[in-house]
């Protein structure tokens, strides 16, 4: 095909997802709540999420004009404008899918309420497409458009606008994620902690001054948070790949768009994979499962027939069946580990105290790292050695993340119904509609871990891609372990991801304090609070979060930009060794403490629920102020340390790509 007709291809497909989008978008945005109490709260949560997003905005907007300007005198305008457009499509699918996940909350509840429960599902789902199709879109367009105007350029210049565009997304999706992640654990541990132990009121109380600010989180941290966490994750594959094929295909277009095609095919199975959640009539417990099955079949038979048609090597098909595939195999062991037997085995052990259960918690975590990170570590061998090479590695990587719209908008559901059952409960709808927003709560808590399992899995075929990328821009043909400079790098990069987690794991604490502190106020110098009279300051709760959340993000951002600087310039001339070591240990070391976290703190979480479903003595009991205990722990592991390690990994591996330009 001629380039002219690639862009053609790249723009109508991601035209037709954009325009999906906005169909959606307007659908969910135009609804009318006839509940006065619910479109209130629901109010509430709509401009706390906002203010939050103004305000981190505001910040990230400095912090866009700061590399436009680096980067200009560094590179050149080019890769300054590709850097600002990465970043902005970043933000707005942020801003979009928050818009949409803090309408589509109410008419969930709503649905429910007046409905039943499989109208209350397709509202919630559709709500959540919108993240995922704007992500997946947005991500086809910026890169098709970069891939026609820069592939005629030269080798060095069409890498570094590439680089650019998907630093500007990683530098956004590092603080938006760790941002969202610090605003909605502090809300959640604070309204936890005080109000269903030491208050002994239930969850989602509208007494619970924190009780606004934790459906806010669930927003900021979970939809907008993991939005642009897969949308870099997006980008950086395709980059990597693209970078690896203009070395191993000179000159031949139709392997180095190869990457964005994939995108495209995948941007159309999704469609359809949404399309049959309403087409054929399952459990809604099945629904979601389909959906992304479905998808991906689509992928696999749409990507073997483009390769057929274009007369490609189909050597290559296989790395990309088993990039696909991995995705599925993580989720599956992420939901065993976070849903199933593991996790009831944890709430028995909680009947011997909150020791107990994080010691059963932690071991639950250690353990499910090994199927996923051996299956990672056999798909990249076979990968490399029958597949294709570094270049079938990569392609691996772009199909996991090709159907990144139907996964997203899976994940993005699970907030949307946590926030219903919120509404309905302030709301005061009764135990019927708690009952149908709970098994939908439920199911997208399922949602909630398998898609943290993806994004990890994501992460590590991204991160391999980036470095591949640079190992091949760098001239690093392999790393010597008796290598004194390697050693040293791998030891340095190791030690990053403990102390990012470190950062934010206190940074949660100081938060959470915060918050208990003001919810114990409320409780005991605001008259008629606790006896449900007055409405307590639910804006003073969220102030705290966005506040902590703002100043905290700061310094563990500014740590994973400078680091890979400082080990290039730091060893001189063998800057580019120290940091292909320090890639390497960062990513191992970060792939194994992401999975570890994410996964113990699904299992806690879950475990919690299990007792407060009525195993195990139910709500109130020993049993149950130890699974809190494990929660409280769990909350910042699953929602803010480990997601936040996700993008650590990638983000200095697309800095260092940046760097072997130089």
């Amino acid at each position: 095909m001629e380039l002219f007709t690639y862009l053609l291809v790249f723009l109508s497909v991601g035209l037709v997802g954009m325009i999906f989008t906005g169909a959606i978008f307007k659908k969910v945005t135009s609804f009318e709540n006839p509940n006065e109490r619910a479109a209130h709260i629901a109010q509430l949560i709509r401009n706390g999420a906002m203010t939050f997003l103004h305000k981190e905005y505001s910040i990230l907007a400095v912090v866009i004009t700061a590399a436009f300007i680096i980067l200009s005198i560094g590179f050149n305008l080019a890769a300054a404008f590709a850097y600002t457009c990465g970043a902005l499509s970043s933000m707005f699918a942020g801003y979009v899918g928050m818009k949409a996940a803090t309408r589509a909350n109410e008419a969930t509840t709503i649905a429910a309420k007046e409905q039943g429960e499989r109208a209350a599902f397709l509202t919630a789902l559709l709500g959540g497409s919108v993240m995922g199709f704007v992500v997946a879109s947005l991500g086809l367009l910026g890169l098709g458009v970069i891939f026609y105007l820069f592939v005629g350029a030269s080798r060095i210049e069409f890498i570094r606008v590439l680089t650019c565009f998907g630093l500007g997304a990683s530098s956004i999706a590092l603080f938006a994620r760790v941002g969202g992640g610090i605003y909605t654990k502090a809300a959640d541990v604070g309204a936890d902690l005080v109000g269903k132990v030491e208050m002994g009121i239930p969850e989602d109380d509208p007494r619970n001054p924190a009780v606004i600010a934790d459906n806010v989180g669930d927003c900021v941290g979970d939809t907008a948070g993991m939005g642009a966490d897969i949308f870099e994750s997006y980008i950086a594959s395709v980059v990597g790949s693209i970078a690896l094929a203009l070395s191993a295909f000179p000159g031949q277009l139709h392997y180095i768009s190869l990457p964005i095609m994939l995108c495209a095919i995948g941007l159309v199975a999704s469609l359809l994979g949404l399309a049959s959640s309403f087409i054929f009539k399952l459990k809604i417990s099945a629904m979601l499962h389909k959906a992304a099955y479905v998808s991906i079949a689509f992928f696999i038979a749409g990507t073997y027939l483009y390769l057929s048609m274009m007369g490609m090597d189909l050597t290559l098909f296989g790395s990309i069946a088993l990039g696909a595939a991995s995705g599925v195999i993580i989720g599956l062991v992420t939901d065993y580990y976070t849903s199933g037997k593991p996790v009831r085995e944890l709430a028995e052990a909680s009947k011997s105290g909150a020791g107990p259960n994080l010691i059963y918690g932690f071991s639950i975590g250690f353990e499910s790292i090994v199927i996923p990170v051996c299956s990672i570590a056999l798909i990249v061998f076979i990968s490399y050695e029958y597949f294709g090479g570094l270049f079938g590695v990569s392609l691996a990587a772009v199909s996991l993340l090709a159907t990144v719209a139907i996964t997203m908008s899976v994940d993005a559901y699970g907030p949307i119904a946590d926030n219903a059952g919120g509404i309905s409960e302030m709301s005061g709808f009764g135990p019927n509609v708690r009952a149908i927003t709970d098994k939908l709560d439920s199911l997208g808590n399922m949602t909630a871990a398998l898609g943290k399992g993806f994004a990890i899995g994501s992460a590590v075929f991204a991160a391999l891609a980036m470095f591949a990328a640079y190992a091949e821009e760098a001239q690093i043909p392999h790393l010597d372990l008796k290598d004194p400079l390697i050693i040293t790098g791998l030891f340095l990069g190791a030690t990053l991801p403990y102390l990012i987690s470190a950062l934010t794991m206190r940074s949660v604490g100081r938060a959470a304090w915060k918050m208990v502190l003001e919810v114990r106020r409320q409780f005991h110098e605001i008259p008629g609070v606790m006896e449900g009279t007055k409405e307590p300051d639910y804006e003073r709760c969220i102030d705290i979060s966005s506040q902590s959340a703002i100043m905290e993000m700061l310094l563990p951002g500014i740590i994973t930009i400078l680091a890979p600087i400082v080990i290039k310039f730091g060893f001189g001339a063998n800057g580019n060794m120290a940091l292909g070591g320090f890639l390497a240990g960062a990513t191992v070391s970060g792939v194994v403490l992401a999975l570890t976290m994410a996964n113990c703190g699904g299992a806690w979480d879950n475990a919690k629920k299990h007792i407060e479903a009525g195993n195990c003595g139910g709500k109130g009991s020993d049993a149950h102020k130890a699974a809190v205990v494990g929660d409280t722990l769990g909350d910042p592991f699953k929602d803010t340390s480990g997601p936040s390690l996700n993008i650590l990994i990638k983000l200095m591996s697309v800095i260092s790509l940046l760097l072997a330009t130089v």
